[in-house]
């Protein structure tokens, strides 16, 4: 048996890499019969039938999952948010960041245009989320600036690149040169990549890693329970084990250790505020679901 990850699906074969070689293989029967799909990302152990073509026949288990793409087992996300033309949103940042980190997904922000602003006015906005352990790029992909720094991060991990509309994730790939890495040239040959019309969810070799080349979510509803809202705000998290009340949702709970940071200057009350938007949310959401 062999062990290795599926890095492309299509048209009901799977496209396995193991240790640089690629298999196309089909799902073994169990699945259908489980009501289970094998999805890129998946580390699975599959059977060789001839050189290059085999059958999937155990998945192990998903650390996390996304619907849409359907990719598991990511690393870390990095979130493209502009400067401006779209001006820089804290609000649709932090709905982002509760998204990642609730499917426990390092989050890596990436402030791209920076050719077009001030750079002190957007890092001074950046600070409170750099002092809550947010790692911060600032970019500019028509200036080539900051784009030498991203490259030590792909090694090892599995990366998707998500952010609103317009805000140069497709810049910023081809600032990458993604297309001129020559792992990706021989992989995307060896999986026929430019042959297809259908649309369907890849991995792309990139400096050391695998890079997901569909962007990330197409829904941003905070469909979780507030208390998993509170944990997916990691620095609140971590200030909760002190609070009086266990299961604390820093909201109107006496003895909070959250609301005192907020008070003294810790915790930014703008990333405050927009929990508490969110948390009330999370609340309509669940009253609507259980009635």
């Amino acid at each position: 048996m062999h062990s290795g990850q599926i890095i492309k699906a299509l048209s009901g074969f799977y496209y396995v890499e193991e240790d640089g070689v690629i298999y196309q293989c089909k799902a073994s029967g169990k699945f259908r019969k489980n009501d289970q799909k094998p999805l890129v990302g998946d580390f699975c152990e599959f059977s060789i039938e001839n050189e290059t073509e085999g059958y999937i026949r155990q998945l192990q288990v998903r650390r996390n999952e996304l619907v849409r793409p359907p990719i598991c087992n990511i690393d870390q996300a990095l979130l493209v948010f502009s400067a401006k033309e779209p001006d820089m949103n804290t609000l649709l940042l932090d709905r982002f960041l509760v998204l990642i980190e609730h499917l426990h997904i390092d989050p890596i922000i990436c402030i791209s245009k920076m050719d077009l602003v001030d750079n002190d006015e957007i890092k001074n906005m950046m600070e409170p989320y750099q002092k809550a352990g947010y790692r911060v790029y600032y970019l500019s992909s028509k200036e080539n600036h900051g784009i030498e720094e991203l490259k030590h991060l792909f090694q090892d991990k599995v990366t998707v690149i998500t952010g609103q509309s317009g805000v140069g994730k497709s810049s910023l790939l081809n600032a990458l040169d993604i297309h001129l890495n020559i792992d990706t040239n021989e992989i995307s040959k060896a999986l026929g990549r430019g042959k297809h019309t259908t649309r369907h969810v890849e991995l792309l070799k990139m400096y050391g890693g695998y890079v997901a080349d569909t962007p990330g979510f197409s829904s941003l509803e905070l469909n979780m329970e507030p208390i998993d809202l509170a944990k997916s705000f990691h620095d609140f998290e971590e200030l909760s084990q002190g609070c009086k009340f266990r299961g604390c949702l820093h909201d109107s709970e006496p003895g909070c250790l959250v609301k005192e940071a907020i008070e003294n200057g810790q915790i930014s009350k703008e990333r405050y505020e927009h929990y508490l938007m969110f948390l009330k949310e999370s609340k309509l959401l669940k009253e609507r679901k259980y009635g």
